[in-house]
């Protein structure tokens, strides 16, 4: 397995790192529309404690995305889409061997350490809890993928998704999974 990751990854994986390419891949694509996604992709939202703007420096959205691949090359989850923004974040995932709320603690657990440690930080990072939604089929699919890359263009932070560096429609953060 080849996993493209973000060039800022700062943590060891199992995965190669290989250069982006010029034009960057599709990150996902939606099965026809008479294909259930059974109970396999979940929509979650979670929040900064206090609602804080946490993730409005760089250093800590690049954190939490560098998070989010550390895991999924780990193989704890698949990563279909995802925004972070100043206090919350979108993501589209399928947990892999773990369930969904083993996936959130390793993202919210798994940050929470490394801004401890890397970045000092000493407050509490999260809300308790996050919101789930089960994607049913793929017109739920592709409204949660439009709200998930449309979310910086309603915040009027950017005219277009791609413009929002903290997005996996941007591409220094696209995704690249081949499978032998």
């Amino acid at each position: 397995m080849i996993c493209l990751v973000h060039p800022s990854q700062t943590f060891q994986t199992s995965c190669i790192q290989i250069p982006l390419p010029e034009r960057g891949p599709t990150i996902t694509k939606p099965p026809p529309d008479r294909t259930s996604f059974g109970t396999g992709v979940y929509f979650i939202t979670a929040s900064a404690a206090g609602h804080r703007s946490i993730f409005q420096t760089d250093r800590m959205a690049r954190l939490l995305i560098d998070t989010l691949y550390f895991y999924r090359c780990e193989h704890r989850f698949l990563i279909h889409r995802f925004v972070v923004m100043r206090d919350h974040f979108h993501l589209l995932l399928s947990p892999a061997d773990a369930d969904l709320p083993r996936a959130v603690q390793f993202i919210k657990g798994g940050f929470s350490y490394r801004a401890k440690k890397k970045l000092g930080v000493s407050f509490e990072i999260w809300e308790r809890g996050y919101v789930d939604h089960r994607i049913r089929d793929a017109n739920d699919y592709r409204r949660h993928v439009e709200y998930i890359d449309q979310n910086p263009v309603r915040a009027r932070i950017v005219a277009e998704p791609g413009e929002y560096p903290y997005s996996s429609v941007h591409p220094s953060n696209w995704i690249l999974v081949l499978r032998g």
